[in-house]
């Protein structure tokens, strides 16, 4: 059952590509990368890593994404990756457990429940598309420790508008 949540706000390391639904293997495999070369330096995930959907395009074709790894602080690991933060605020959350495959009607489910009860999302629907202030899949399972994607868990967590 979705419920709506405070969000702190979160320092992460991310990478952000453009691609069609067929490229979001290679994104969410930059998590990763990511994870590797924080070890690299010695340091760990602040929290669970994410998948940040930004622009979701008029086609449905592609999709504006971004691979999250939540750190203390800012750290540099090169020209492909970045530092940001995930803003504080009211979030719908729920959470999918089984595969990564079920992740779709999960988020139909959440939307469905948002309007239902007449939530107000922090998008914006431009010309090119839905465009989503913080719309996450938050990866609570690490797939080493727990190699069957049926007992994964997922959070859905979807900011709500101020």
């Amino acid at each position: 059952m979705p419920a709506i949540v405070d969000r702190n706000e979160q320092r992460y390391v991310g990478y952000r590509a453009t691609v069609g639904f067929d490229g979001m293997a290679a994104v969410a495999h930059r998590i990763a990368a990511i994870v590797g070369a924080l070890a690299e330096r010695g340091l760990e995930p602040a929290c669970a890593p994410f998948l940040r959907y930004l622009v979701l395009g008029t086609d449905m074709q592609t999709v504006t994404v971004e691979a999250g790894v939540p750190v203390a602080d800012a750290v540099d690991l090169g020209d492909d990756y970045f530092n940001a933060v995930l803003p504080a605020g009211k979030y719908a959350q729920a959470t999918h457990h089984g595969a990564p495959d079920g992740l779709f009607a999960a988020t139909a489910d959440l939307l469905a429940w948002g309007e239902k009860e007449d939530v107000r999302w922090d998008r914006t629907v431009e010309a090119d598309g839905e465009h989503w202030t913080a719309r996450l899949e938050i990866y609570r399972t690490n797939p080493q420790a727990e190699p069957d994607p049926n007992n994964w868990d997922t959070d859905l967590c979807f900011r709500l508008a101020d």
